[in-house]
C-alpha cells in the first residue's frame, strides 16, 4: 500500500460548470489540478512543436507519455486555468478552434489514449489532486473518496456557451448551440470507451439555474465529510 494522496473527481458534460469548480477547488486546497479535456489539444500541440507526424503511431505515443503539461488554477476568478507545456504559457493556442479539430484527429489514435490514462494517473501526487473531465471517477481514478458529477440541462448549459461566445463577439444562435450541446451529449454518453456517465459512488449536483458559488459549498461540504479540509 502506497501513501495516500486525496483526490477530487468532477465530471459531466460541457458547460456543466466543471472547470470553474474544479479551479476553485484546487485554489481552496492548494492542491494540483488536471484538466483532461485539455490533454489531446495538448498533444496535438507538443506533436507539432516536435515535428511529429499524428499518422507517426509510435512517436505520438511517446508524445502522450512524456507529456510535460501542467494546469495552473491561477488567482484569477473570471480567468481558465492557464496551460503551461514544456515551460511556455499555451492556454490560447489550447483553447483555439483550430487546435480543437486537430485535438479530435488525435484522440482517435489508441496508442495515445492508452498513454494518456497513464500519463493522468501520474498527476495523483501530494498533496492532492482535481481532476476535470469525463472519465475520472468512472476510469481514471475509480479510487477517489469523492467523485462529483455535474450536470445541467442542455438549455442551460448552451445558454452559457452563447454568452461566453458573445463576448469573444464570436456569431452564434442560441438554437444552433442547443442542437450542439445535446448532439455532444449523445456522443458521449454512446461512446464505446469510457462513456459519460456517474460513477456509482459519485454525488450529482444539477447546476441548471443555481451559482457557481453555491456549488463550491455544496461540494466543499461534502469534502468535509470525508476529511479533506
Amino acid at each position: 500500500m502506497g501513501e495516500f494522496i486525496p483526490i477530487i473527481t468532477v465530471d459531466g458534460p460541457s458547460g456543466s460548470g466543471k472547470g470553474t469548480l474544479c479551479r476553485l477547488l484546487a485554489r481552496q486546497f492548494g492542491w494540483h489540478l488536471l484538466d483532461s479535456g485539455a490533454l489531446y489539444r495538448v498533444v496535438a500541440i507538443a506533436a507539432e512543436n516536435h515535428g511529429v507526424s499524428f499518422a507517426d503511431q509510435q512517436a505520438m505515443e511517446v508524445i502522450a507519455a512524456h507529456l510535460d503539461v501542467q494546469f495552473e488554477a491561477g488567482d484569477n476568478e473570471s480567468a481558465g486555468a492557464r496551460i503551461v507545456l514544456e515551460g511556455d504559457d499555451v492556454t490560447d493556442m489550447v483553447r483555439s478552434e483550430i487546435t480543437g479539430a486537430k485535438a479530435s484527429e488525435v484522440a482517435v489514435i489508441p496508442v495515445v489514449r492508452n498513454a494518456l490514462l497513464q500519463r493522468q494517473r501520474a498527476f495523483k501526487r501530494q498533496p492532492g489532486l482535481v481532476a476535470d473531465g469525463r472519465d475520472m471517477g468512472t476510469v481514471v481514478f475509480p479510487e477517489s473518496p469523492l467523485k462529483i458529477f455535474l450536470t445541467a440541462t442542455p438549455e442551460e448549459r448552451a445558454q452559457r456557451r452563447y454568452l461566453q461566445l458573445k463576448e469573444k463577439s464570436e456569431n452564434v444562435t442560441l438554437s444552433r448551440l442547443i442542437s450542439d450541446v445535446s448532439a455532444r451529449d449523445k456522443r458521449d454518453t454512446e461512446r464505446a470507451i469510457a462513456p459519460l456517465k456517474a460513477a456509482e459512488d459519485a454525488i450529482s449536483v444539477d447546476t441548471t439555474g443555481i451559482g457557481i458559488d453555491e456549488v463550491f459549498q455544496r461540494v466543499l461540504q461534502e469534502a468535509e465529510k470525508v476529511g479533506f479540509s
